[in-house]
């Protein structure tokens, strides 16, 4: 199947941020089949996927979701993204809603399912607070996002 690469200059430029990002998102889902082969993406572009598989996936059902689902497999490299970008406050909640699990958090997605069916309710609970801080955005993801491009164009 071909990749239709978009003209990533033209998005940079666009006054429509999450626009932009959106299909600088799906450009790169579709280069890397969702994550099914990872290795294909230069650094810059899995940086960039780990910071909207984190952001799609907690505005689609918090952090358990994010957990839950094959995007947690990439939960620490994802506090590496963030920091990449200089999203230092989103890091942190990452990172905390990281702390929740026993131990680290599996790669194998059944594993950390099953991790998270024994982590009970109150690890949900405290992942919902926050969710809610999340989705306070006290880093511009979107802007940050974009100037990762653009100082990272040669590699996306």
């Amino acid at each position: 199947m071909e990749i239709n690469k978009p003209d990533i200059e033209k998005l940079l430029l666009s006054e429509d941020k999450n626009g932009s990002v959106i299909e600088l998102d799906n450009y790169i889902c579709s280069l890397c089949n969702w994550s099914e082969e990872i290795d294909i993406l230069t650094e810059p572009q899995k940086n960039f996927y780990f910071n909207q598989e984190l952001e799609r996936e907690v505005n689609n059902g918090g952090f358990y979701q994010y957990f839950l689902n094959s995007s947690g497999s990439f939960a620490y490299e994802t506090i590496n993204s963030l920091l990449s970008i200089g999203a230092n406050r989103t890091a942190i909640k990452l990172q905390r809603a990281i702390d929740l699990f026993p131990g680290v958090v599996p790669k194998d997605r059944v594993e950390r399912q099953k991790a998270l069916e024994k982590m009970g309710d109150s690890a949900t609970e405290m992942w919902e607070e926050l969710d809610q801080e999340f989705f306070v955005y006290e880093d511009d993801l979107n802007s940050l996002n974009l100037e990762y491009v653009r100082n990272n164009i040669d590699k996306f």
